[in-house]
């Protein structure tokens, strides 16, 4: 519902308050789960009335010409964070696997950024209904309003959502890629990356591949475009790169290290969660974690030389990849 982990993390603290404050109240004809989902739900709307909803770059304008510098940070703009797949608790050998399928699905990328756009109420609606799987008349309870009301949000907020996901999920995709398909793939994306080559780097990208870097405003495509990115600023040689593989949003997602001379080591750059399609790449979303202070344009075209962001300290870590490699 909030669009970011740390926000996430704030809404369970207040959750668990709330429950431990009200636990004695709890009536045994009433489920223990949908009364814990009911007070977290209700928390995340007193949170949603006084927060501006999380984006995406695509969110917020056309793509950058070819050959266009990576622009400034958005400061003013509350951007969407990736989820690590060890917070959704359904840990492998721990569930069947569609009821994991059907779990890692209600985080996909894509799903959340649209989740974004709808209004608080629909939200709680579309995720109680059909991504935990609680009934019509559950979720009027929980929300204290009328059956019809939930179905009315229910229906506008699946119209909303169905407009802006893909009709695969990504779990779909995955499942079809096959994990030696999907090893190779990845494999030859970091090869890519290894060695700078551009080449290599976007032949495996859909020809309406889209790369975005928040927080940075530009974002690139068709794959014409973003080869001309890559070769002109992140593989025009100038940065060595290493990468970790994570999963992030129920997908696969690889840990971006840049070599840094003073420390001798490489140390973290971005979170790239990609999205596939047709046994290609089709958006590679990468979430930087470098500082966003400077003020002269320069500093972005040279991103990986930015100083760590404090205020993003441990996220690497949070995805089990460590927080430095030599």
């Amino acid at each position: 519902m909030l669009g970011s982990v740390h926000d996430a993390d704030d809404a369970l603290q207040e959750t668990l308050i709330r429950a431990w404050r009200g636990a004695a109240g709890l009536r045994e004809d009433r489920s223990a789960r949908s009364w814990l989902y009911a007070i977290a739900t209700n928390v995340c709307l007193t949170e949603l009335e006084r927060r501006r909803k999380r984006l995406l770059p695509v969110d917020l304008g056309p793509a950058a010409e070819a050959h266009a510098p990576p622009g400034g940070p958005v400061t003013d703009v509350e951007w969407l964070d990736p989820y690590p797949d060890a917070s959704i608790g359904l840990p492998d050998g721990k569930a069947n696997p569609e009821a994991r399928y059907e779990q890692l699905e209600g985080v996909e990328l894509a799903f959340v950024a649209a989740v974004q756009h709808l209004a608080a109420n629909q939200r709680a609606v579309l995720l109680l209904r059909d991504v935990l799987g609680f009934s019509a008349q559950e979720t009027a309870d929980m929300l204290v309003t009328s059956v019809a009301s939930v179905n009315s949000a229910l229906q506008r907020a699946r119209g909303a959502v169905s407009d802006r996901v893909p009709g695969r999920s990504q779990q779909e995709t995955l499942r079809s890629l096959g994990d030696a398909g999907l090893r190779e793939l990845v494999g030859r994306y970091v090869e890519a990356w290894e060695r700078c080559d551009v080449g290599a780097f976007t032949a495996l990208l859909v020809e309406d591949a889209t790369f975005a870097m928040p927080p940075l405003r530009t974002w690139y495509t068709p794959r014409a475009a973003i080869a001309d990115w890559a070769r002109d600023y992140s593989l025009s040689g100038a940065w060595r790169w290493k990468t970790v593989l994570t999963r992030a949003n129920g997908q696969p997602t690889l840990a971006f290290y840049a070599w840094d001379a003073p420390t001798s080591s490489y140390l973290p750059f971005a979170l790239n969660v990609l999205t596939l399609r047709d046994g290609l790449i089709s958006d590679v979303t990468a979430f930087i974690v470098r500082s966003t202070d400077a003020q002269e344009p320069a500093a972005y075209t040279n991103f990986p030389e930015q100083p760590m962001d404090r205020r993003l300290a441990g996220t690497f870590e949070r995805f089990g990849v460590p927080g430095s490699l030599r």
